[in-house]
Protein backbone atom coordinates (compact mmCIF):
# COMPACT_ATOMS: atom_id res chain seq x y z
CA UNK A 1 0.00 0.00 0.00
CA UNK A 2 1.78 3.26 -1.30
CA UNK A 3 0.14 4.67 2.53
CA UNK A 4 2.98 2.41 3.98
CA UNK A 5 5.68 3.61 1.72
CA UNK A 6 4.87 7.50 2.39
CA UNK A 7 4.66 7.10 6.09
CA UNK A 8 7.80 5.29 5.78
CA UNK A 9 9.40 7.83 3.67
CA UNK A 10 8.68 10.65 7.06
CA UNK A 11 10.81 8.02 9.57
CA UNK A 12 13.84 10.14 9.57
CA UNK A 13 11.87 13.34 9.60
CA UNK A 14 10.09 12.05 12.72
CA UNK A 15 13.69 10.92 14.16
CA UNK A 16 15.23 14.34 13.78
CA UNK A 17 12.11 15.85 15.15
CA UNK A 18 12.63 13.70 18.87
CA UNK A 19 16.46 14.44 18.39
CA UNK A 20 15.45 18.00 18.68
CA UNK A 21 13.42 17.77 21.05
CA UNK A 22 15.72 15.81 23.04
CA UNK A 23 18.08 18.40 23.09
CA UNK A 24 14.81 20.82 23.92
CA UNK A 25 15.35 22.83 21.06
CA UNK A 26 12.67 22.60 18.93
CA UNK A 27 11.91 25.94 16.82
CA UNK A 28 9.55 29.01 18.28
CA UNK A 29 6.10 29.27 17.46
CA UNK A 30 5.28 31.20 14.85
CA UNK A 31 3.65 34.40 15.52
CA UNK A 32 2.60 35.15 11.69
CA UNK A 33 -1.06 35.79 11.71
CA UNK A 34 -3.04 32.23 10.90
CA UNK A 35 -6.20 33.46 8.51
CA UNK A 36 -9.45 31.44 9.52
CA UNK A 37 -8.71 28.52 6.98
CA UNK A 38 -12.75 27.35 8.26
CA UNK A 39 -14.17 30.09 7.67
CA UNK A 40 -12.19 30.61 3.98
CA UNK A 41 -13.35 26.93 3.14
CA UNK A 42 -17.56 29.16 4.34
CA UNK A 43 -16.54 31.97 1.48
CA UNK A 44 -17.51 30.70 -2.01
CA UNK A 45 -15.33 31.24 -4.70
CA UNK A 46 -16.43 33.90 -7.53
CA UNK A 47 -19.01 32.16 -9.63
CA UNK A 48 -18.97 29.37 -7.73
CA UNK A 49 -20.98 27.74 -4.98
CA UNK A 50 -18.46 26.64 -2.84
CA UNK A 51 -14.97 27.51 -1.90
CA UNK A 52 -11.55 26.51 -3.84
CA UNK A 53 -8.78 25.73 -2.15
CA UNK A 54 -5.76 26.09 -4.83
CA UNK A 55 -2.85 23.57 -4.82
CA UNK A 56 0.88 24.33 -5.23
CA UNK A 57 1.83 20.79 -6.09
CA UNK A 58 4.98 20.40 -8.22
CA UNK A 59 5.14 16.79 -8.62
CA UNK A 60 2.57 13.39 -7.08
CA UNK A 61 3.68 9.93 -7.80
CA UNK A 62 0.69 9.06 -10.48
CA UNK A 63 1.97 11.91 -12.34
CA UNK A 64 5.86 12.67 -11.84
CA UNK A 65 6.81 15.87 -12.51
CA UNK A 66 3.37 17.89 -13.06
CA UNK A 67 5.29 21.71 -12.94
CA UNK A 68 8.64 22.96 -11.36
CA UNK A 69 8.84 25.78 -13.58
CA UNK A 70 6.43 28.08 -11.17
CA UNK A 71 7.16 29.30 -7.75
CA UNK A 72 5.22 29.33 -4.89
CA UNK A 73 5.62 33.18 -4.75
CA UNK A 74 4.25 33.21 -7.88
CA UNK A 75 1.16 30.73 -7.51
CA UNK A 76 -0.36 32.39 -4.31
CA UNK A 77 -0.29 35.40 -6.67
CA UNK A 78 -2.07 33.75 -8.72
CA UNK A 79 -4.32 32.09 -7.28
CA UNK A 80 -5.23 34.97 -5.10
CA UNK A 81 -6.59 36.83 -8.64
CA UNK A 82 -8.15 34.12 -9.78
CA UNK A 83 -10.29 33.76 -6.32
CA UNK A 84 -9.48 30.68 -4.64
CA UNK A 85 -10.22 31.29 -0.77
CA UNK A 86 -6.79 28.83 0.76
CA UNK A 87 -3.96 27.87 -0.66
CA UNK A 88 -2.69 23.95 -0.13
CA UNK A 89 0.81 23.53 0.25
CA UNK A 90 2.76 20.17 -0.44
CA UNK A 91 5.59 19.52 1.66
CA UNK A 92 6.26 16.31 1.57
CA UNK A 93 9.61 16.20 0.05
CA UNK A 94 10.53 12.50 -1.41
CA UNK A 95 7.63 11.87 -3.62
CA UNK A 96 5.87 15.34 -3.65
CA UNK A 97 8.97 17.78 -4.26
CA UNK A 98 8.00 20.02 -1.49
CA UNK A 99 9.64 21.49 1.45
CA UNK A 100 8.54 23.32 4.63
CA UNK A 101 10.10 26.68 3.19
CA UNK A 102 7.47 26.69 0.97
CA UNK A 103 4.98 27.60 3.63
CA UNK A 104 6.60 30.18 4.78
CA UNK A 105 7.80 32.01 1.18
CA UNK A 106 4.43 31.48 0.65
CA UNK A 107 3.10 33.45 3.75
CA UNK A 108 5.67 36.12 2.74
CA UNK A 109 4.03 36.43 -0.65
CA UNK A 110 0.47 36.76 0.64
CA UNK A 111 1.40 40.17 2.33
CA UNK A 112 1.46 42.02 -0.82
CA UNK A 113 -2.55 40.58 -1.15
CA UNK A 114 -5.41 42.73 -0.01
CA UNK A 115 -7.00 39.56 1.41
CA UNK A 116 -4.27 37.04 2.82
CA UNK A 117 -5.26 33.72 1.91
CA UNK A 118 -4.72 30.07 4.98
CA UNK A 119 -2.20 28.26 4.38
CA UNK A 120 -3.03 24.72 4.43
CA UNK A 121 0.02 21.82 5.40
CA UNK A 122 -0.18 19.32 3.03
CA UNK A 123 2.17 16.13 4.23
CA UNK A 124 1.88 12.76 6.13
CA UNK A 125 1.20 13.64 9.57
CA UNK A 126 0.81 11.24 12.14
CA UNK A 127 3.24 12.46 15.48
CA UNK A 128 2.68 14.88 17.68
CA UNK A 129 6.06 16.17 16.87
CA UNK A 130 5.23 17.24 13.31
CA UNK A 131 2.22 18.81 14.60
CA UNK A 132 4.54 20.99 16.58
CA UNK A 133 6.93 21.62 13.79
CA UNK A 134 4.20 22.38 11.57
CA UNK A 135 3.41 25.13 14.63
CA UNK A 136 6.47 26.41 13.82
CA UNK A 137 5.21 27.94 10.30
CA UNK A 138 2.58 30.35 9.02
CA UNK A 139 0.50 27.20 8.18
CA UNK A 140 -3.56 27.60 9.48
CA UNK A 141 -4.45 24.02 9.21
CA UNK A 142 -2.63 20.95 8.35
CA UNK A 143 -3.98 17.29 7.21
CA UNK A 144 -4.00 14.30 9.06
CA UNK A 145 -4.49 10.96 7.15
CA UNK A 146 -7.37 8.78 8.76
CA UNK A 147 -5.64 5.42 7.39
CA UNK A 148 -2.33 6.62 8.40
CA UNK A 149 -4.03 7.26 12.41
CA UNK A 150 -6.82 4.36 12.36
CA UNK A 151 -6.77 4.90 16.59
CA UNK A 152 -9.82 7.34 17.28
CA UNK A 153 -7.39 8.58 20.19
CA UNK A 154 -4.74 9.19 18.36
CA UNK A 155 -6.27 11.24 15.89
CA UNK A 156 -8.39 13.52 18.12
CA UNK A 157 -5.14 14.16 20.06
CA UNK A 158 -3.25 15.40 16.97
CA UNK A 159 -6.39 17.54 16.11
CA UNK A 160 -6.61 19.13 19.72
CA UNK A 161 -2.92 19.39 19.48
CA UNK A 162 -3.03 21.37 16.22
CA UNK A 163 -5.87 23.76 17.61
CA UNK A 164 -3.96 24.44 20.71
CA UNK A 165 -1.55 26.19 18.16
CA UNK A 166 -4.30 27.76 16.83
CA UNK A 167 -4.05 25.52 13.70
CA UNK A 168 -7.10 23.26 12.11
CA UNK A 169 -7.05 20.10 10.80
CA UNK A 170 -8.32 19.17 8.05
CA UNK A 171 -8.89 15.31 8.39
CA UNK A 172 -8.68 12.79 4.97
CA UNK A 173 -10.92 10.12 4.40
CA UNK A 174 -11.57 7.36 1.88
CA UNK A 175 -14.45 5.17 2.99
CA UNK A 176 -17.30 5.10 5.29
CA UNK A 177 -15.23 3.23 8.04
CA UNK A 178 -12.92 7.01 7.56
CA UNK A 179 -15.98 8.75 8.13
CA UNK A 180 -16.93 7.07 11.00
CA UNK A 181 -13.30 7.68 12.70
CA UNK A 182 -13.28 11.08 11.61
CA UNK A 183 -16.68 12.11 13.53
CA UNK A 184 -15.83 9.59 16.44
CA UNK A 185 -12.42 12.15 16.87
CA UNK A 186 -14.58 15.13 16.70
CA UNK A 187 -13.20 16.40 13.23
CA UNK A 188 -14.74 19.64 12.10
CA UNK A 189 -13.15 19.09 8.02
CA UNK A 190 -13.96 16.33 6.48
CA UNK A 191 -12.03 16.21 3.11
CA UNK A 192 -13.04 13.26 1.12
CA UNK A 193 -9.97 11.59 -1.19
CA UNK A 194 -11.39 10.09 -4.52
CA UNK A 195 -7.89 8.63 -5.15
CA UNK A 196 -7.55 4.93 -4.60
CA UNK A 197 -4.19 4.64 -2.51
CA UNK A 198 -3.79 1.27 -3.76
CA UNK A 199 -4.16 1.67 -7.46
CA UNK A 200 -3.39 5.95 -7.77
CA UNK A 201 -7.06 5.75 -9.78
CA UNK A 202 -9.63 8.12 -9.25
CA UNK A 203 -12.87 7.57 -8.84
CA UNK A 204 -15.40 10.66 -8.07
CA UNK A 205 -18.60 8.81 -7.98
CA UNK A 206 -17.45 7.08 -4.92
CA UNK A 207 -16.63 10.48 -3.60
CA UNK A 208 -19.54 12.03 -4.11
CA UNK A 209 -21.56 8.68 -2.83
CA UNK A 210 -19.76 9.32 0.57
CA UNK A 211 -20.99 12.63 1.11
CA UNK A 212 -24.57 11.53 -0.07
CA UNK A 213 -24.13 8.46 2.42
CA UNK A 214 -23.16 10.75 5.30
CA UNK A 215 -24.51 14.19 4.83
CA UNK A 216 -22.09 16.66 6.52
CA UNK A 217 -23.40 17.40 9.84
CA UNK A 218 -24.32 21.12 10.96
CA UNK A 219 -21.16 21.83 12.37
CA UNK A 220 -18.77 20.13 9.74
CA UNK A 221 -17.09 21.42 6.28
CA UNK A 222 -16.40 18.75 3.56
CA UNK A 223 -14.17 19.22 1.19
CA UNK A 224 -13.68 16.94 -2.24
CA UNK A 225 -10.20 16.32 -3.17
CA UNK A 226 -8.53 14.42 -6.53
CA UNK A 227 -9.53 14.35 -10.03
CA UNK A 228 -11.76 18.11 -9.90
CA UNK A 229 -10.91 19.54 -13.15
CA UNK A 230 -13.60 20.27 -15.22
CA UNK A 231 -16.91 22.75 -14.26
CA UNK A 232 -19.30 20.32 -14.36
CA UNK A 233 -17.30 18.63 -11.79
CA UNK A 234 -17.71 21.31 -9.16
CA UNK A 235 -21.36 21.09 -9.94
CA UNK A 236 -21.73 17.78 -9.00
CA UNK A 237 -19.31 18.52 -5.57
CA UNK A 238 -21.91 21.27 -4.93
CA UNK A 239 -25.21 19.03 -5.28
CA UNK A 240 -23.58 16.37 -3.24
CA UNK A 241 -23.20 18.83 0.13
CA UNK A 242 -19.35 19.70 -0.48
CA UNK A 243 -18.75 23.37 0.78
CA UNK A 244 -15.07 23.08 -0.82
CA UNK A 245 -12.93 21.63 -3.62
CA UNK A 246 -9.03 21.11 -3.14
CA UNK A 247 -7.66 21.60 -6.30
CA UNK A 248 -4.14 20.48 -7.39
CA UNK A 249 -2.89 18.91 -10.60
CA UNK A 250 -5.50 20.27 -12.82
CA UNK A 251 -4.10 23.92 -11.96
CA UNK A 252 -0.52 23.83 -12.22
CA UNK A 253 -0.43 20.91 -14.88
CA UNK A 254 0.46 23.82 -18.03
CA UNK A 255 2.13 26.13 -15.97
CA UNK A 256 -0.54 29.06 -15.47
CA UNK A 257 -2.01 27.57 -12.43
CA UNK A 258 -4.05 31.22 -12.09
CA UNK A 259 -5.29 31.21 -15.68
CA UNK A 260 -6.17 27.47 -15.39
CA UNK A 261 -8.26 28.18 -12.07
CA UNK A 262 -10.55 31.09 -14.24
CA UNK A 263 -11.22 28.59 -16.64
CA UNK A 264 -12.22 26.34 -13.95
CA UNK A 265 -14.91 28.87 -12.27
CA UNK A 266 -15.68 30.21 -15.19
CA UNK A 267 -18.87 28.09 -15.46
CA UNK A 268 -18.43 25.99 -12.13
CA UNK A 269 -21.09 25.58 -9.43
CA UNK A 270 -23.98 26.88 -9.59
Amino acid sequence: MLLKQFSEAKAGEIALLRNIAERGSLPEISEVPRPDFALALRSPSPGASLSIVAEYKRASPSRGIICDSVSVEDAVRQYALAGARAVSVLTEESYFQGNMDFLRRAAEARLALAEPLPLLRKDFIFDPLQVRATAASPASALLLIAKLTPDAGLLRRLREDAESFGIQAVVEVFDAGDVRLARASGARIIQVNARNLDTLEVDRKACLFLAESFPPEENELWVAASGVSQPEHLARIVDAGFHAALVGSALMNQGRPGLALKALLQHGGK
